[in-house]
């Protein structure tokens, strides 16, 4: 038996006791993970399609390494202009080896749970309820919302952080320059690589020292930080 799953945004044909690498992963070694983007399972000669993911597959995991693959040359070069830059990268890993592949799982909880909301909407009464009761939560929801984007700092001041970077961090708990500071490169890059395979290639080793200069008001010594970065990158 074989499957086709979409893992850390890309797609692997994987079968059991196969290993993979795939992007890094936010799950400790030793510790088991499952993959619900089932998009195909083939079981001899019968072939089962998702459309586009097969409801109730599974593909089950247990990562045993994280690391770092080979270092890949970045050369950027401006004719005309004396622009040189050579970089080098070297993509944030985890090594998985597919312990099992489920063909159905979960199908009669899912019916379960959109039958109970059914049986409940059938009486008036508790839709009027329901009704006012939600008008009243809304408006006390919008505060505790401006609160929280409030405290957040603009990270996008970190060079090399963009937008989608910026809005993956923050997703993460990490929404200040103080909790960029403590927090380590390489924890950084797996949230990245997690949250997007487009944000995988993005290298985080000096946002922790940019964000402890802006979180202290160091503005001057961050700028001159950064004229000797490119693009965030020693």
């Amino acid at each position: 038996m074989y499957a086709i799953v979409e893992i850390a945004g890309q797609q692997f044909k994987v079968a059991k006791d196969q290993k993979v690498f795939v992007n890094r992963l936010s799950t400790e070694e030793g510790k088991k993970v499952s993959f619900d983007n089932v998009l195909l399972i083939g079981d001899g000669d019968k072939t089962t399609l998702g459309a586009p993911a097969i409801d109730g597959a599974q593909v089950s995991a247990k990562v045993l390494k994280h690391l770092k693959g080979d270092k890949v040359i970045v050369f950027k070069k401006k004719r005309r202009k004396g622009y040189r830059v050579k970089n080098g990268h070297r993509q944030a890993l985890t090594e998985i080896v597919i312990e099992g592949i489920t063909a159905s799982g979960a199908k009669p909880a899912k019916k379960a749970e959109k039958a109970a909301p059914k049986k409940e909407t059938k009486k008036a009464e508790p839709k009027a309820a329901a009704k006012t009761e939600a008008k009243k939560a809304a408006p006390k929801a919008k505060p505790a919302a401006k609160k929280a984007t409030g405290k957040a700092d603009d990270l996008k001041k970190i060079e090399g952080v963009g937008p989608k970077a910026a809005e993956a961090m923050v997703n993460a708990g990490l929404d200040t320059f103080a909790k960029v500071a403590k927090a380590k490169p390489e924890d950084i890059e797996a949230i990245l690589a997690e949250a997007s395979s487009r944000l995988a290639h993005l290298v985080a080793n000096t946002w922790p020292q940019q964000a402890k200069l802006a979180a202290d008001g160091k503005w001057d010594e961050l700028k001159e930080l950064q004229d000797n970065l490119d693009g965030g990158r020693k």
